[in-house]
């Protein structure tokens, strides 16, 4: 019996516990970015039909942005450094549910929906997933990840020498063949997302991610709507 145990303490110390991510609805811990950044302008493509899908996303039940409060707290940094530039931040996703994921995937698995091929002109559908385009699961979900651009303090356009959810090398931050002004431009809001202490992935120049997110192993999937309610079924309000 003694054996029986002291194996079983080896076993234990040496074999790594695994545990499942969990699934939260829980939005208590999420705050709306106008709230914190008034100037910011938004252009939220999967509460429209103007995504590479061609229809809203399942779970966008209003165009409103919401991050955890830990990034936001960020993203104020890096927008008053722009604004010191003479930008403004334009969002087009920040948390994105669970289910709106889903959708993307199911949406891929339809070989009777071809979306809008503008956005993989040069990539077959099937091949989203597979070219890790499209995960199963996303960051957006774990609340602190954001999508985004600049524009002027005017509201004028800033080229970017790309577009929001293309599936291809221009996307990449590191793209050649764009002009130097526009490197100019994206280096201009990396800078500012890196020193507000966001990490950027190395095929869309628009993405980036708190570094010290605080729901690592946590997807929520709550609608992205005007009102939330967290998991003990409090109504949060969001006041305009």
């Amino acid at each position: 019996m003694k054996k029986f145990v002291l194996s079983l303490v080896l076993c234990l110390c040496v074999t790594p516990f695994i545990f499942a991510d969990t699934v939260s609805t829980d939005s208590s811990g999420f705050q709306k970015i106008s709230s914190r950044i008034p100037d910011a302008v938004y252009d939220m493509r999967y509460y429209s039909d103007y995504n590479f899908t061609g229809h809203r996303i399942d779970g966008y039940h209003a165009p409103v942005a919401y991050m955890t409060k830990e990034a936001l707290d960020a993203l104020v940094v890096a927008a008053d450094d722009l604004r010191k530039q003479g930008y403004r931040i334009l969002v087009w996703d920040t948390y994105r549910p669970q289910k709106a994921v889903t959708d993307f995937v199911n949406w891929i698995n339809d070989p009777n929906d071809p979306g809008n091929k503008s956005f993989y002109p040069d990539i077959k559908k099937s091949d989203l997933l597979a070219g890790n385009y499209v995960a199963a699961k996303s960051g957006h979900s774990r609340g602190s990840t954001i999508d985004l651009t600049i524009i002027k303090q005017n509201g004028s356009f800033v080229d970017m020498g790309g577009t929001f959810d293309f599936f291809g090398e221009e996307s990449h931050p590191d793209y050649k063949k764009i002009t130097k002004q526009q490197k100019k431009n994206r280096q201009i809001l990396r800078d500012a997302m890196l020193k507000a202490g966001f990490k950027p992935i190395d095929s869309e120049w628009w993405h980036f991610t708190l570094k010290d997110e605080p729901y690592p192993d946590t997807y929520f999937d709550f609608n992205v709507e005007y009102f939330l309610q967290n998991s003990s079924g409090t109504t949060n309000s969001i006041n305009f």
